[in-house]
């Protein structure tokens, strides 16, 4: 193995770069590959085409005719472009994309082909993705649909149709779905709110930039090591002399080869649609960072999952790897994918922006104290929204927010809302000179960066937008999203039906409004932290606030099915208690699968590799301390050294034994959630740093 990592090392330092010419004007290329509203004006008759963008823009559904004609637009200018095939471009519960592909090529009429009815659905084979029990592995029927509001791109010599993938008996078996019925409960939500301030507004939609961070490596030095084939990450290493400590490499120069790398993909992201606006050195050494300007939420999440992929593929021609992997390297910094998320109205008004006028901010103080309250009351949740087994090794480590859920605000609107909160018993007069007598005055003073950044916090207020910092790098985001935007549609609809409640006792709205907001400040306050989350002292804090502080995936998804979860989803027909049951067995399948891969690489690394090394070390130590001893010479040392590593060898073949025959014993446990919890602390918590260690 070590004769293999020297070749890998001396091929990757003699890799001669794959050089890239500069990619020219974003304007010339961006999108060519997508097929979008612009596309589809040039190629449909004006009455289709403006069914299809009332689809896209309002959520109504596309008739027969419509859809015919928006295949043959898309097949004429996929084939234009060199597609062959097509196919629904779906995300199972897999936490990879999917597709099965179709010809266009008709053999019986010699002529390419696309309907309508095959745009609109398709029938993959359901009976390999996970279904949580929902079906049986013989009952195999699934169905793709077609989602307008996510355009379709050509990728490779393939036209790909974003859909959600359902049941045959029609539960949920992906991503998209749940997210989009979330995106719309906030919107109806939202709205309501929005027009007590102004009738004008009918639709909000949530946006979102995903910051994705990502490691490079080479290909042969990703290849030499099974670790990272198999977990993703290495079970096995030592700390280096020079690590990311001098934070050195953090937005410093790139890479060349990098570099060449970066535009690369860049540039294939930017023909498929996908704003990609930023790139940047990370803290760790071979981190990296890659952002795109904000979407419609649907939008952006579609683009995340395509763009980690291109990033893939586009690495193998740059003979490359990039790893996703929440903690890839043990003491550096993890990978990230912060959510930066935020409420748009139709009329362009973004609610998480302050304004320098008092009835704005009042709207800007109702969704964000709304927000903070949704995450007080639904923190269990939003936690288990990001739970995994590599985010269970990247939490609350190396600038990783922790486990605990908490609100950074910045201090001057913590002093706003305090202010807020305190004057309750100030008497009010009637009109605009209400916010002066109740502290709002000082809102218009706040200008964007309103706030310091918080490294430590899982969700932190950024000026105009909160930013979910604790998703995983390798988590499709849709599963965070779908959980925030339901808990904030609820609290939405919770504020609303309170204000008129206040209404209806002849309080004046705005009045009605600011003393439930006051209400929800003293309630919520608890959440509130403006500290460092990675210190001991915040876990005891949060242990005095009553925050929970839940450290592992297979209790944090016990959240899920909670009685205030299931009544969320239930209330906004996002997921039922069937489809959430489902899921969950799926997420404690996963964490097992995952957790169980690591412990079966660790065993085989351990018995084949490195004792078998250490022994052969030790051999030479032992003629090295008999040559001594022939010599006359003191040769304690030496035998010291035999010994440690003689206990080192026990060590780790004792306890790899131990691991085998205890994960035997966990396997015969039928409960998925009970053996979940058995392979988190019987098996990672009990073995893996110990062996390590002896490693």
């Amino acid at each position: 193995m070590a004769l293999l990592r020297f070749k890998a090392l001396e091929r990757a330092n003699n890799r001669s770069r794959i050089k890239v010419e500069s990619p020219g004007k974003i304007s010339e290329y961006f999108g060519k590959d997508v097929f979008g509203l612009p596309q589809m004006r040039g190629l449909l008759a004006p009455g289709y085409y403006k069914k299809v963008k009332n689809a896209i823009d309002n959520g109504t559904k596309v008739d027969p005719d419509t859809a015919d004609a928006v295949a043959s637009a898309a097949k004429s200018w996929a084939i234009d472009k060199g597609a062959t095939h097509y196919t629904h471009w779906f995300q199972p519960l897999t936490g990879a994309t999917a597709e099965k592909h179709d010809t266009f090529f008709d053999y019986l009429t010699g002529l390419e082909n696309f309907k309508g009815s095959a745009l609109v659905q398709q029938e993959p084979d359901a009976s390999s993705f996970p279904s949580g029990g929902i079906r049986s592995t013989f009952e195999a029927r699934g169905y793709t649909a077609w989602d307008p509001s996510s355009p379709m791109f050509v990728y490779g010599v393939t036209l790909c149709i974003p859909t959600i993938f359902v049941s045959y008996t029609g539960e949920a078996l992906d991503n998209k779905a749940p997210l989009l019925k979330a995106v719309e409960a906030v919107d109806e939500a939202a709205t309501k709110v929005c027009q007590l301030f102004d009738k004008k507004v009918t639709r909000v939609k949530a946006s979102l930039g995903i910051e994705q961070e990502y490691f490079v490596i080479d290909k042969a030095l990703y290849a030499s090591r099974p670790d990272l084939v198999m977990a993703g990450r290495t079970v096995f290493g030592h700390n280096p002399a020079r690590g990311q400590q001098l934070d050195d490499h953090y937005f410093g120069s790139i890479p060349p080869r990098i570099y060449d790398y970066m535009k690369d993909f860049e540039k294939e992201a930017l023909k498929l649609g996908i704003p990609v606006s930023t790139r940047h050195n990370e803290v760790a050494p071979s981190q990296f960072e890659v952002a795109p300007v904000f979407e419609d939420i649907n939008v952006a999440t579609d683009h995340n999952s395509l763009l980690m992929d291109t990033m893939s593929k586009v690495a193998e021609r740059h003979n490359l790897k990039v790893l996703f992997h929440e903690k890839p390297f043990a003491g550096l910094n993890g990978t990230g994918k912060h959510n930066n998320w935020s409420l748009i109205t139709n009329t362009g008004v973004n609610l998480f922006q302050p304004s320098n006028s008092a009835k704005e901010n009042l709207l800007f103080l109702t969704f964000f104290v709304n927000t903070i309250k949704a995450v007080h009351v639904y923190a269990d949740l939003l936690r288990a929204s990001i739970a995994s087994a590599g985010n269970d090794h990247r939490l609350g480590a190396n600038e990783a927010p922790p486990a605990i859920m908490s609100v950074f605000i910045g201090s001057q609107l913590n002093h706003v809302l305090d202010e807020l909160e305190k004057r309750g018993n100030v008497k009010v007069e009637k009109g605009d000179n209400m916010y002066m007598k109740l502290g709002i005055d000082k809102i218009p003073q706040i200008i964007l960066d309103n706030t310091d950044r918080n490294r430590t916090s899982p969700f932190a207020f950024t000026g105009n937008k909160f930013e979910f910092r604790a998703v995983g790098g390798n988590e499709n985001p849709a599963s965070p999203m779908t959980v925030l935007n339901a808990i904030v549609a609820e609290q939405l609809t919770q504020f609303h039906e309170s204000v008129n409640k206040e209404m209806k006792k002849g309080t004046e709205k705005r009045l009605a409004i600011v003393s439930v907001l006051r209400k929800y400040i003293k309630e919520s306050k608890a959440i509130r932290f403006e500290g460092d989350g990675y210190s001991d002292e915040w876990v005891k804090e949060a242990e005095k606030r009553g925050l929970s502080n839940i450290n592992d995936s297979p209790r944090a998804f016990d959240a899920y099915l909670n009685k205030e979860s299931l009544e969320v989803f239930g209330k906004h027909n996002i997921l039922s208690q069937t489809e959430l049951e489902a899921r969950n067995e799926i997420r404690w399948e996963s964490y097992i699968m995952k957790i169980q891969i690591e412990s079966r690489v660790m065993g085989d690394l351990a018995r084949n590799h490195i004792v078998p090394t250490a022994i052969a070390y030790q051999n030479k130590l032992i003629k090295n301390a008999q040559g001594l001893k022939d010599l006359g010479i003191k040769n304690g040392e030496v035998l010291n050294t035999i010994q440690v590593i003689s206990d080192h060898i026990s060590t780790i073949k004792r306890e790899v034994h131990n691991m085998i025959e205890e994960r035997k014993r966990i396997n015969k446990i039928e409960n998925n959630r009970e053996k979940a919890i058995a392979y988190c602390d019987d098996i990672k918590g009990k073995y893996f740093e110990k062996i390590r260690y002896a490693v």
